[in-house]
């Protein structure tokens, strides 16, 4: 199955090659005028943090393929994976992969034991942004997030905040910190950065759920909004969703790092996998407390789950096909330009190929 896939789908993803310059302004369920071998619907749900990145990747393999409609919920990464899980999707996007258990555990659309894997298509920092009068410009380390995050820094004048920010006009003034309402990846992340980068600040399990009382918003882009009409507010979320925003530089080492697509790729490089994985089950094990130049810790790696192999053939081949789409040069870039994501370096992403190439 997976040879007689590749046969079929590797035309596609030229010919979606030819025209990535058109795709920036195609709606995401237009149907293109060029046929392929594929056809039928995959629906899918997950990350939130993914949506505009679903949306071009989409919109490319649609043009390619005119008999294919895909459907990506963006209901958030908690959502995603338990819609995977009971068969209410053929995949699924999420900011934190499933867990050993769950991978080998009963996956009501795959095959009997055939199992489910993780894998890593999009990067993106995950952003401090923040709304305080005057102030343009901030520099937070891990210790202080996570006291603001955790309550126990409270006001924008604090001596932690300003010894950092020598100059900077902060006010004496109430911090008020948004968090997810909604299970999510995001935080996930968000925390795991926190309890490895400031363990002794931050003592709480990553959990997908936040661990701390407050104010809360639905989504990436519930926590921008929150920050656009907010004063004297901070909140995290993903860069593709920030646009517009003032976002916070990083201590890591001696320097502050500013977020940005090639840093955060950076840390990636510098991450082991998971260990006690399948050798095509690909979770990276960020390394949040480095102190490598120019890297930028606090990032999202975002993952489409699948069916190593499909109860139904049809499905199987229109995943495997559309995932060479997803994780190809190609469609890497077309996210990158559309979300401000980082695309997968070539070295992970001929890991990510040759899993994509067992689905079946």
């Amino acid at each position: 199955m997976a040879g007689m896939r590749s046969r079929s789908v590797r035309p596609t993803i030229v010919a979606v090659a030819m025209t990535a310059a058109l795709l920036s302004g195609c709606a995401v369920n237009e149907q293109g005028d060029t046929e392929s071998a594929l056809s039928g619907t995959l629906d899918a749900a997950g990350s939130s943090a993914q949506g505009a990145a679903q949306d071009a990747w989409v919109a490319g393999f649609q043009r390619a393929n005119g008999s294919v409609t895909i459907n990506y919920d963006p209901a958030g990464s908690g959502a995603g994976r338990e819609q995977f899980i009971v068969g209410a999707v053929g995949y699924a996007g999420s900011d934190s992969a499933l867990s050993r258990e769950e991978v080998d555990g009963p996956l009501a659309r795959c095959t009997e034991e055939s199992g489910a894997i993780d894998l890593p298509v999009y990067l993106s920092p995950i952003v401090l942004a923040y709304n305080i009068e005057g102030v343009d410009r901030l520099q937070l380390d891990a210790d202080t997030i996570a006291g603001i995050f955790a309550g126990t820094i409270e006001r924008w004048n604090d001596p932690s905040i300003t010894s950092l920010n020598p100059g900077a006009p902060l006010p004496d003034a109430r911090i008020a910190p948004v968090h997810r309402s909604d299970d999510s990846g995001t935080t996930e992340n968000f925390t795991d950065y926190l309890a490895e980068a400031a363990p002794e600040a931050w003592p709480f399990e990553p959990d997908d759920a936040f661990p701390v009382e407050g104010e809360a918003a639905q989504g990436n882009s519930g926590i921008a909004a929150v920050i656009r009409d907010g004063v004297n507010v901070i909140g995290y979320l993903d860069a593709s969703r920030a646009d517009g925003l003032d976002v916070a530089s990083l201590a890591v080492g001696d320097a502050f790092v500013a977020p940005s697509a090639e840093a955060a790729a950076a840390v990636v490089d510098v991450s082991p996998m998971e260990p006690g994985r399948a050798d095509d089950d690909l979770v990276i094990d960020i390394d949040r407390a480095t102190t490598e130049p120019g890297v930028y810790p606090l990032v999202l790696v975002s993952y489409v789950i699948a069916c190593r192999q499909y109860a139904q053939a049809n499905e199987g081949q229109l995943v495997g096909a559309y995932l060479e789409w997803v994780a190809s040069a190609v469609g890497q870039d077309a996210a990158a330009d559309d979300a401000g994501s980082a695309p997968i370096s070539p070295a992970l992403r001929e890991r990510v190929e040759a899993a994509i190439a067992g689905i079946s």
